[in-house]
């Protein structure tokens, strides 16, 4: 049931990262970059939990906001 709550998402993401985030230079400020972060977090955690956690990542990926290593928890 999960697999397939999260299923759109994951293609969402999938989209994303091979015809999108292609044509702009790598930004992002963590690795696992924030895109990979929201397909582990959606696969770990479920569409709600991980959607939250994906959310927070994204939010605090800015120039004011953390950097580093962080996986999922």
């Amino acid at each position: 049931m999960k697999k397939i709550l999260i299923a759109p998402f994951v293609l969402l993401v999938r989209f994303y990262q091979l015809f999108i985030s292609p044509m702009f230079p790598s930004t992002c400020r963590y690795t696992p970059t924030c895109s990979q972060y929201t397909l582990e977090a959606l696969k770990k955690h479920g569409l709600f939990k991980g959607g939250w956690l994906s959310i927070k990542r994204i939010a605090s990926c800015n120039p004011w906001g953390g950097s580093g290593f962080d996986p999922v928890p």
